[in-house]
């Protein structure tokens, strides 16, 4: 049997990934059973250990044990949107053997290490951290309870017991030689590294950084005084801190501290790079922002029968499975709303995590257009909405009700609850139409495109994220043209709205109905270049070759 209280891995390490990286991620999706994650991040890094798996990396994955998970979305009465937090379970899981202690607030905190096998899910070996043990008191075992805690005490404990705790837990290993933060979440880390060696140069050899977002909100600030007063810092007085960061105002920003304690970073796309650039390198002291587009991998994410349909060319086993295909997602319609959706009808799906720059009701802005483009009875169309606000963003959950009373006994628009891996692949696999109206350039990937593309669904986009690395109009994809981001919101709105109907209803909605042999040619021409451009063994490989061995 595989002993994991060492670094260990159940096959030999390929001789081009040798260098032991620990892959440090506040959220993972890996599985549905196992609700560690939230959205796009967890299904990002999702991806990279399944691929690191498949590629014989010497890598692990460090992350945390939520307790209730991000949370559970279901249904009020009147079907708006319902928040519950339940206590989860997992038998998969093992105890590692591996117990270490952080300080927090000034409290010892033990930290246990659950071990998920590469055996169980196919991902390489991962460590979920949870401080809900006996020997803790309440107050500590509460702290792997939720992810994205609103409480910015709870946020920053979470942030010590992933970066310090998970440090701990790598030495207990045996050690790594690099640290990849996906995010800063896990910026305490650096502080124990700065403990042990004394120098930013030693710190600075050992870590890589990935920033995900052009988002305010995304790149997480909080007072220093309460940071230091928590432990953030790990023992490191604060004047010492502030000059191995750089940070001598009031709020400490972490993509920013980051970005000064690493050798090396990353922006998620190579359109995300450049607007990483511009955001961060005016800042004194920062590593260089490289580009490493975010994949997903297509084993776990792609259909084997229409992959296997595209290489033989087999358009007739290539049609009738996109039509099981619908078949099983409209199934899972009328189980939620009771509406009985049609295989035939041409499918629009927007669905990713619910965020006010996302413009989830941008189709809605001129409602009676919307009700009389999906009512024409010679060129049905059915929609679909999915995704998860965040349960604390008021704005979010409002847009989502909006949404649901808009859809009320109206029998060609649907709202679905429970955006997590087993609804998000069904919506991949039963969309004709994958929808992404971002306003550009704030979204740094958007890989849920890249999983609907290998499933033969078209992505019709704002030119924002992977997407300028893949589109042509018309040919593997349909895109709005770009709009002036210096113009108000209200006005970029205005602009993508009319922009966005024009495609649909001159050049959509007529080639799937009039032209479905030129609608059969764009969605395999979408999945030949989909794979392995944005296949997650990519990116893996690009990480050790680009960042790790840099």
């Amino acid at each position: 049997m595989t002993q994991y209280n060492r670094w260990s891995h159940p096959h030999d390490i390929d001789k081009r990934y040798t260098k032991r990286v620990a892959y440090f991620s506040m959220e993972f999706a890996i599985h549905q059973a196992l609700k560690t994650y939230s959205g796009g991040l967890g299904f990002l890094a999702g991806s990279h250990m399944r691929s690191a798996f498949d590629l014989r990396q010497d890598m692990i994955g460090i992350g945390m044990l939520w307790k209730y998970g991000y949370y559970d979305q279901e249904r009020s009465e009147d079907q708006t949107m319902r928040v519950l937090f339940q206590k989860k379970y997992y038998n998969f899981l093992e105890y590692s053997g591996i117990t270490v202690e952080v300080e927090v607030n000034d409290h010892p905190v033990l930290v246990r290490a659950m071990v998920l096998k590469p055996e169980i899910f196919g991902t390489v070996p991962m460590y979920f951290l949870t401080t809900d043990v006996p020997e803790n008191d309440y107050l500590a075992q509460t702290i792997t309870q939720r992810l994205y805690d609103p409480e910015p005490m709870a946020r920053i404990a979470q942030s010590i017991v992933l970066g310090i705790g998970g440090a701990k837990v790598v030495e207990a290993l045996g050690g790594a030689e690099i640290y990849h933060m996906n995010e800063g979440h896990a910026l305490p880390l650096a502080f124990h590294l700065y403990k042990q060696y004394r120098d930013v140069g030693e710190v600075r050899k050992r870590m890589v950084f990935t920033t995900h977002t052009p988002e305010k909100a995304g790149n997480e600030e909080h007072d220093i005084h309460l940071l230091d007063q928590m432990g953030f810092f790990n023992g490191i007085p604060l004047e010492e801190a502030r000059r191995i960061t750089g940070m001598h105002a009031l709020m400490f920003n972490h993509t920013l501290a980051a970005l000064r304690l690493s050798k090396v970073s990353n922006g998620v796309s190579q359109l995300h790079g450049e607007v990483a650039r511009t955001m961060w390198y005016d800042n004194e002291g920062v590593c260089e922002i490289k580009a490493i587009t975010n994949a997903q991998n297509v084993p776990y994410w792609m259909d084997k029968t229409m992959q296997d349909a595209l290489e033989q060319e087999d358009d007739a086993t290539l049609k009738r499975r996109k039509t099981e295909m619908k078949k099983q997602l409209f199934e899972l319609v009328a189980n939620q709303t009771g509406k009985l959706f049609r295989p035939e009808v041409l499918t629009i799906v927007w669905a990713r995590r619910f965020a006010a720059y996302k413009r989830a009701d941008l189709l809605l802005r001129d409602a009676e257009r919307f009700f009389r483009m999906v009512s024409n009875p010679d060129y049905p169309v059915q929609v679909i909405w999915a995704g998860k606000p965040y349960p604390f963003d008021h704005g979010a959950v409002q847009t989502f009700n909006k949404l649901v009373k808009m859809s009320h006994k109206r029998d060609n628009v649907a709202v679905l609850t429970g955006y997590e891996l087993q609804l998000s692949r069904l919506l991949k696999h039963g969309s004709d139409v994958w929808l992404n109206t971002p306003r550009r350039p704030r979204e740094a990937s958007g890989t849920s495109g890249m999983t609907a593309a290998m499933n033969g669904s078209v992505n019709f986009s704002v030119q924002d994220g992977w997407i300028p690395e893949f589109a042509n109009h018309g040919e593997n994809c349909f895109i709005l043209p770009i709009v002036d981001v210096t113009l108000p919101d209200q006005v970029q709105d205005d602009v993508d709205y009319e922009n966005m109907m024009r495609i649909l209803e001159q050049e959509i909605i007529p080639t799937y109905y009039n032209k479905p042999e030129r609608w059969l040619e764009v969605v395999k021409q979408s999945m030949r270049d989909v794979v392995p451009a944005f296949s997650a063994d990519r990116m893996a490989h690009e990480y050790y070759e680009q960042m790790y061995n840099y």
